[in-house]
């Protein structure tokens, strides 16, 4: 089974709202979820990142693939970096 983290798209027309989910590569974008571990807000100004750093680290640790965009927001909040340092430690 293929574990990928990806946005799951909410709100309403024109007013994306989108969560950070675990979810199977098989499954529907806005599907069945594994685990939830965030959320997005491009709408607001300033934007809206909140991410559980500890459950998004073990879900790397055990291989779960980010895609690109979840990836650039890794990236921005540092959690490419613990993830780095955890596979040092």
């Amino acid at each position: 089974m293929a574990v990928k983290i990806r946005l799951k798209r909410m709100g309403a027309k024109k007013k994306p709202f989108y969560r950070i989910v675990v979810a199977d590569s098989r499954s529907p974008r806005d599907g069945k979820f594994i685990e939830e571990i965030g959320y997005y807000n491009p709408v607001a100004q300033p934007k809206v990142i909140n991410i559980d750093d500890e459950k998004a680290v073990k879900w790397l640790q055990v291989g779960a693939k980010p895609t690109d965009t979840v990836n650039t927001l890794f990236k921005n909040n540092g959690i490419i970096e613990k993830f780095e340092e955890s596979k040092k430690a």
